[in-house]
């Protein structure tokens, strides 16, 4: 595909996804202004708060500063006027990686991606600016700077993963290809191991936050009175209570962020000084917001059974590893899976599920209001090491588990058929060709070989031209 029509193609989905992004503001906040606010709406207003939003949501910290009389009708403290929000809507920033990394896979088949990410991120500089220049808002002030790089980082950072992903798995005829090829170099044994890798800490950390999630959904029947008492304290009319639910919505993910920390053990704080942890809760006066009441009042040592669930996705993706590993053996040949390779597979997705853990609390923590309020969320570095060292004993238990005992485990995984033992033997040659570079394509990656698609993708290896 042409370049220039490759920057175009991309040029429009950062622009669509900055749009979407403030429409999705733009259009509830629309609402208030006409139902709830009426004939005294400060219709002025109405931008400067949309843009502020859709900017919290890209993670962009605001200072907020509320009027003198404001404070005196809530009945606030005067040092409470000014504080930091940072805390995000991680609804917004989750939908334009989501939407950002399926842009850059897109790039990748028109053999032009380097030139699209570029783009991308050219485009979200000028939507980000655009955003900014126009946004003046007393009430809450955004760091030029940080108004600009943070929407770029959050659509330019996903986006570059998939164009990565992308050609790594169909070929770029590019600098991924370079080092694809250098790794193919290496013995079956050992160059399959970063890949497999990715996927085990990518399952583990998959898995943990589906049982945060399955968490909060168990939570919600057993504390729905308190939010309910948290809604009807708010006072609010039909179309409040509707906007207050959306505004909560877009937090869910934090919440499961929220979760995560819970159940992997360190918990989280909402507040200095504060704690909420399986084993107990230490809380001072919290804001009114309905959400909040699902936080458990207090904890209990049976609840400290909930760091299994880190376990058990560990010990899934373990399984599931161990299973692709053996495959890999197989398919070179080989009549052992050595210890070793799978001793640093057990430790290398404890690692990155660990950093993703940790990248998990950054996101979800921030400051939410003044003085002890600025603290708020999982603590990065207890939650990392937690989460490391729970999936680290799952995947372990699994990836070094005997191998009589790990192939009666197979009998449950589907497709394992009789004729599948009869693949474990193997002669001297079958050995030898484990130390030979496989062809491109023979490894844990899709097929890579065939004919090449004009910009440099590989056909895939199914017997349909893709012509």
């Amino acid at each position: 595909m042409h370049r220039l029509l490759v920057a175009l193609l991309a040029a429009l989905d950062a622009a669509v996804a900055a749009i979407v992004g403030l429409a999705a503001v733009l259009v509830p906040l629309l609402l208030l202004w006409v139902f709830t606010f009426g004939g005294v709406a400060d219709w002025s207003a109405l931008w400067p708060a949309t843009a502020r939003i859709w900017q919290l949501g890209n993670l962009v910290p605001l200072a907020l500063t509320l009027d003198p009389d404001l404070l005196v009708e809530a009945g606030l403290p005067e040092q409470g006027g000014s504080f930091a929000l940072s805390l995000a809507p991680l609804a917004f920033t989750v939908l334009v990686a989501l939407f950002a990394g399926r842009s850059g896979r897109r790039a990748v088949g028109s053999g032009r991606w380097l030139t699209g990410v570029a783009t991308g991120a050219v485009t979200t500089v000028v939507a980000a600016s655009v955003v900014q220049l126009t946004a003046g808002n007393p009430v809450a002030v955004a760091d030029p700077w940080l108004a600009i790089l943070m929407p770029t980082l959050v659509y330019t950072v996903p986006m570059l993963i998939g164009a990565v992903t992308g050609a790594w798995i169909e070929g770029d005829e590019g600098p991924v290809d370079r080092v694809h090829d250098a790794v193919d170099r290496l013995p079956r044994v050992w160059r399959v191991l970063p890949a497999l890798m990715m996927r085990g800490a990518t399952m583990a950390v998959v898995g943990i936050v589906g049982f945060a999630a399955l968490t909060i959904a168990a939570i919600v029947p057993l504390r729905g009175g308190s939010v309910i008492a948290l809604y009807e304290a708010t006072q609010v009319d039909l179309l409040g209570a509707i906007l207050l639910t959306i505004g909560q919505l877009a937090y869910l993910p934090t919440l499961i962020g929220w979760a995560v920390a819970w159940i992997a053990g360190p918990g989280f704080a909402i507040g200095a000084g504060t704690g909420v942890t399986p084993v107990g809760t230490q809380l001072g006066v919290l804001p009114g917001v309905p959400a909040l009441g699902l936080i458990p009042e207090h904890g209990s040592p049976l609840l400290l059974l909930a760091v299994l669930a880190p376990v058990v996705a560990g010990a899934i993706a373990g399984w599931g590893v161990r299973t692709a590993y053996r495959a890999e053996m197989q398919a070179s040949g080989a009549a052992s899976e050595p210890p070793v390779p799978r001793a640093l597979l057990a430790v290398g997705i404890a690692v990155l599920a660990g950093a993703g853990a940790a990248l998990i609390a950054l996101l979800t923590s921030g400051s939410i209001g003044p003085e002890r309020l600025a603290v708020t969320g999982p603590e990065p570095g207890s939650l990392a090491l937690a989460v490391g060292i729970e999936v680290l004993v799952g995947a372990g238990i699994l990836l070094l588990a005997p191998r009589g005992y790990e192939m009666r485990l197979d009998r449950f995984a589907p497709g394992r058929g009789e004729g599948d033992d009869e693949d474990d033997e193997g002669g001297d040659d079958a050995e030898a060709e484990a130390d030979t570079p496989a062809p491109r394509g023979d490894d844990t990656r899709a097929p890579r070989g065939g004919a090449r698609r004009p910009g440099g993708s590989a056909q895939r290896e199914t017997g349909v031209s893709l012509d």
